[in-house]
């Protein structure tokens, strides 16, 4: 499952965003990310990463960031999503749950912003916002899904 967001330019088409996740992919999949997030420089990019069963997790930024700032997203997204997924994360739970994930991207990062990183605090308003959703999110479609994080994106970028 390929789920990437970008915020900047460096990368104009599909083709050449595809072309670096696979490079990304490629030269960091025989390493041993599974405890500890690892950090290297590919292609003028810093990148952030940890294993958990058959998922990768990523985070990358220009050679000119903090790549503490960085390992802190990667590790409060991956700790609020294990919070969310109850400590069972893998490629299947998360499939089913894509929507919640979303919502992790969106309470955490706003155009390139990093909004928070507290893992308690942004598991708490997802939680909260599937709670208030009209029936469990789980239990909707996957276009449903998708509708209801661009709704929760749309109104957050209003506010």
């Amino acid at each position: 499952m390929s789920r990437a967001n970008y915020y900047s330019d460096d990368w104009t088409t599909n083709a050449a965003k595809l072309a670096f996740e696979k490079y990304v992919f490629t030269k960091t999949a025989k390493t041993n990310a599974r405890t500890e997030a690892e950090i290297t420089l590919l292609e003028n990019n810093i990148v952030v990463y940890k294993f958990a069963q058959d998922l990768h997790f990523f985070v990358t930024g220009g050679e000119d960031e903090n790549e503490l700032i960085l390992s802190s997203v990667l590790q409060g997204f991956f700790d609020a999503v294990a919070l969310l997924f109850r400590n069972n994360v893998e490629k299947m739970e998360a499939l089913e749950n894509l929507d919640l994930i979303f919502l992790c991207l969106d309470e955490m990062v706003d155009q390139g912003m990093v909004l928070e990183t507290d893992a308690n605090v942004i598991a708490g308003k997802v939680a909260m916002q599937s709670a208030e959703a009209s029936g469990s999110l789980s239990e909707q479609t996957l276009t449903q899904a998708f509708a209801t994080a661009r709704e929760h994106l749309a109104r957050s970028l209003l506010t």
